[in-house]
């Protein structure tokens, strides 16, 4: 790809926010560990417990399980916080109570970036085929991310949330695409440690296929990060004021 304008560096906190467990790893984990490793501090939210993910694995044995792999998969790229807001997987809606929880979210946790994922309804773009369906949760998720930000800045929305104080600080917001990427990072340097990330989902992956866990990830992790002109990596963004 040839590269776009470069994401604006001007934050020091950044804040993940996603619907499940592997979301970031499948989107932006190189990019994270291209910042932390520059002294930024990266916080991730996810909606869900990712639950309802593993096929033949229950709620409530997948749940805790998912998020143990979610811990361990954020330490690799240098994320020490992992926020789990407890909504049920599979059945995010796009509403009051998602952007309420989300609004509460960035309040906590006070970022000036702001990173989310993809909500249009594919993951391909307007007449490829054949197209790929964008799940109900990433789309909810995505568009209550990016609401919730307005509405964790407005002392008069949510007004039941008086602590913690509104957040008026998040300077951009940041979308995970494959489609519409006005900005990228530069991610040569986080490659290997977003597979390392990526390989910690080990049961979640093993459910999905039987190649092995780490030649999973590596694909993943690359097909998200595709070569510029220049031979270095690029994961691309569509970028919007905060």
């Amino acid at each position: 790809m040839t590269s776009p304008e470069p994401l604006p560096d001007d934050w020091q906190r950044a804040l993940v926010v996603v619907a499940h467990p592997d979301d970031i790893e499948y989107g932006c984990a190189a990019a994270v560990a291209v910042w932390t490793a520059a002294g930024r501090e990266v916080r991730y939210v996810l909606a869900t417990s990712g639950e309802a993910g593993i096929a033949g694995c229950p709620p409530e044995v997948a749940g805790p399980a998912r998020e143990e792999e979610q811990r361990r998969a954020a330490a690799a790229v240098g994320v020490a916080v992992v926020d789990f807001l407890g909504h049920p997987d599979g059945r995010l809606t796009e509403g009051l109570e998602l952007r309420r929880s989300l609004a509460a979210a960035i309040r906590r946790h006070r970022p000036e970036l702001v990173v989310t994922m993809h909500w249009g309804e594919t993951w391909t773009p307007p007449g490829v085929a054949p197209a790929y369906w964008n799940s109900a949760d990433h789309r909810a998720l995505g568009r209550c991310a990016v609401d919730a930000v307005g509405d964790a800045a407005n002392e008069w929305i949510f007004a039941e949330l008086a602590d913690p104080e509104p957040w008026r600080g998040v300077r951009w917001i940041a979308v995970t695409t494959p489609t519409g990427v006005t900005h990228a990072v530069d991610v040569t340097d986080g490659i290997e440690p977003a597979v390392a990330s990526l390989s910690e989902h080990r049961r979640y992956l093993a459910a999905l296929s039987d190649e092995p866990v780490e030649a999973q990830a590596r694909s993943v992790v690359e097909r998200s990060a595709p070569l510029g002109e220049d031979g270095r990596r690029y994961a691309g963004f569509a970028l919007f004021a905060g």
